[in-house]
């Protein structure tokens, strides 16, 4: 899988475009372009191929136009890149009201990023240990820190917790993604993989050697109805991350 990493480009450009400080277009821009158009052309182009396929050439193409006329309203793919990211950001929902709980107010966050990698696959191929410092990308992580907000923790605890959960979730949507990818990749779905497979597992297959193995995958196998759900990893996951995170809480009020 191919890795972006954001902030490549020029700080000061990205910044004036992340936060719109200078929208003026020159004489030579086309009246029907605009950075938003630009942005939302290279978002499809990435929600289709991934970002493998995005390139200046790719989106100008999508949008009618030549090249060069993209690069009156945006610097280059770096800087595209960095917009993208934050636009998709601004997806999330950051209603008013939160939950009453701490614990319901975390799942409804985890749920919310586990939904907006769905949309948008192309987001687990761009590493963001640089964040990209835009308005939405700034809203998103002030309103979920609220959501840890007074229930006994440090600010930096805050900050860990919040990154433990979304780094739950960006692993298990990954393991989603590539799930969802294999049947389109492979021309096979998972049932008829194991069913081409069956045979040999049955020959190869040693209970008395790998007992264990055996049990449990068939258990898995059996409840499931696969070897992996990505729907599973996540409940199931999602819940031992939040008990953990209950108790460091409860560690620090007691």
């Amino acid at each position: 899988m191919t890795i972006e990493y954001t902030g490549k480009g020029d700080p000061a450009r990205s910044l004036a475009l992340l936060w719109r400080t200078s929208d003026r277009v020159s004489r030579k821009g086309k009246p029907d372009l605009s950075v938003e158009r630009i942005v939302r052309a290279a978002i499809e182009v990435a929600d289709a191929d991934g970002l493998q396929a995005l390139s200046m050439r790719r989106v100008a193409e999508k949008l009618g136009v030549g090249t060069m006329s993209l690069y009156t309203y945006v610097p280059g793919k770096p800087e595209l890149l960095d917009v993208m990211l934050d636009t998709v950001y601004g997806e999330v929902e950051r209603p008013e009201d939160l939950p009453d709980g701490w614990r319901e107010r975390l799942s409804r966050i985890a749920r919310e990023n586990w939904r907006l990698y769905l949309r948008h696959p192309w987001l687990l191929q761009v590493a963001t240990s640089r964040p990209v410092l835009g308005p939405n990308v700034t809203a998103k992580y002030d309103f979920e820190l609220r959501a840890l907000d007074g229930i006994g923790l440090t600010d930096v605890e805050m900050d860990a917790v919040l990154t433990l959960v979304n780094g739950f979730v960006h692993g298990t949507a990954r393991g989603a993604v590539e799930a969802a990818q294999a049947e389109s990749r492979t021309g096979m779905s998972d049932e008829q993989w194991w069913a081409a497979h069956a045979p040999f597992l049955a020959r190869i297959g040693d209970t008395a050697r790998f007992p264990t193995a055996a049990r449990v995958g068939q258990a898995t196998g059996e409840a499931l109805g696969s070897a992996y759900s990505a729907e599973h990893a996540f409940e199931f996951g999602l819940e031992r991350v939040l008990d953990g995170v209950e108790a460091l809480i409860e560690r620090r009020t007691s």
